[in-house]
């Protein structure tokens, strides 16, 4: 069995040991202070006997250290990375903080807790919650760190634990973090003493999952870095528009509305421009033997404005409009309504002969096609187009 040290002193960041077994560079030790994955919580890092720990599991009854080296036998140093340690503490102990306060003023329960390595989330018991609420939640939050209320461990039996904000999953002995007169929960996690250490909490949004809401939040020097970064590029927003920090917003979404209805513009004149182009290739284009003016074209990529073209291009009498793609490999064929052509039915022909997939009605018809049959696609569009055209 390993002695756990994290759970009497979180502040412990160097330790003596006794390793127990090896397993290559699966270091077992008689105690430790090496906090591994749980609850939430990622594994401390740092060194033992010099050599670097890369993970730390929790087998139960035992911690397992995971090192780049084994270490010889005998007594060993542990050192505890201080700097991802600490932040871990602040970040753990602002969420017991936060959850409190979101039970307290919403009732909103916190379903589960994750810490990354750039941002912390808890899961909340609710459909949603409003931007008001958040506002709130981050004002009473940080009411509470600033008064520095004392952060305290204690062990009880589950049986007789009361006032735990979420009841006890588990029997026999509880590990107890109380934060005084504010919250009261099982947590075998590392914790700050004292409230006022876990410094500022941001909460970033909320997003909805499975039919609740998952908040974003950071603390300590975590909340400082991102405030920093969050003011410097809206400070950058801020100087492209010549405007105050606090008008940009509102600048921003005028400029986007504006930059939607210029974009809705564009799109309406480059679709006239294509049809305009599909009426002269009509006008320009010779009738074959039957009358029939065929166009065909080589093109980049199929979209909206080479089908517009080819829709005025077909709108003429006796035509028929074909186009083959490299990027990604396609062929589109639109016919007149008096080609006697069915542009579906010819594309599905295709398809027979060089595989890939599409279709479309009896005018206009598209199929993706392998890259390797798009030239024979292409042909076999025009044998099908003369065949079915021949007298």
């Amino acid at each position: 069995m390993t002695r756990r040290l994290y759970y009497e002193d979180s502040y412990l960041s160097s330790f003596q040991a006794r390793v127990v077994e090896l397993q290559g560079a699966r270091v077992y030790l008689d105690q430790t202070a090496f906090y591994p994955a749980s609850g939430g919580q990622p594994s401390d890092s740092g060194t033992i006997a010099g050599i670097s720990v890369t993970d730390v599991i929790d087998e139960g009854e035992r911690v397992a250290h995971l090192l780049d080296a084994a270490p010889d036998v005998g007594i060993v140093e542990g050192r505890i990375d201080w700097a991802r340690r600490f932040d871990h503490m602040q970040q753990h102990t602002g969420q017991h903080l936060l959850s409190a306060v979101l039970l307290e003023l919403f009732g909103f329960a916190t379903l589960s807790f994750h810490m990354g390595a750039g941002h912390s989330t808890i899961d909340l018991d609710t459909p949603a919650i409003t931007p008001e609420q958040l506002r709130r939640a981050e004002e009473r939050v940080n009411e509470r760190v600033a008064g520095n209320w004392p952060v305290s461990v204690s062990f009880a039996d589950a049986a007789g634990a009361e006032g735990l904000r979420k009841p006890a999953s588990r029997e026999g002995a509880l590990r107890i973090v109380t934060i005084a007169g504010i919250d009261r929960s099982a947590c075998g996690g590392t914790h700050v003493r004292a409230a006022g250490e876990i410094g500022l909490v941001l909460i970033r949004k909320a997003d909805k999952v499975r039919g609740g809401v998952r908040l974003e939040f950071l603390c300590g020097k975590r909340a400082v870095l991102q405030a920093r970064r969050d003011l410097d590029a809206l400070s950058r927003i801020a100087r492209i528009f010549s405007c105050a920090a606090e008008a940009a917003p509102d600048l921003v979404a005028a400029q986007a509305a504006r930059l939607q209805e210029a974009d809705k513009h564009l799109h309406k004149l480059a679709a006239e421009v294509a049809r305009a182009r599909g009426m002269e290739a009509w006008r320009q284009c010779t009738p074959d033997h039957s009358g029939l003016r065929i166009a065909v074209c080589a093109v980049e990529t199929l979209d909206n404005d080479l089908r517009a073209e080819a829709g005025a291009f077909v709108s003429n009498p006796a035509a028929v409009f074909l186009a083959s793609s490299r990027n990604p490999p396609a062929i589109l064929l639109a016919s007149s309504s008096d080609s006697g052509l069915d542009a579906g039915a010819l594309v599905k022909q295709v398809l027979e002969h060089t595989g890939g997939r599409g279709g479309g009605g009896a005018r206009i018809a598209q199929a993706s096609i392998p890259a390797e049959k798009l030239v024979r696609a292409s042909e076999l569009a025009r044998e099908l187009i003369s065949r079915t055209r021949a007298p």
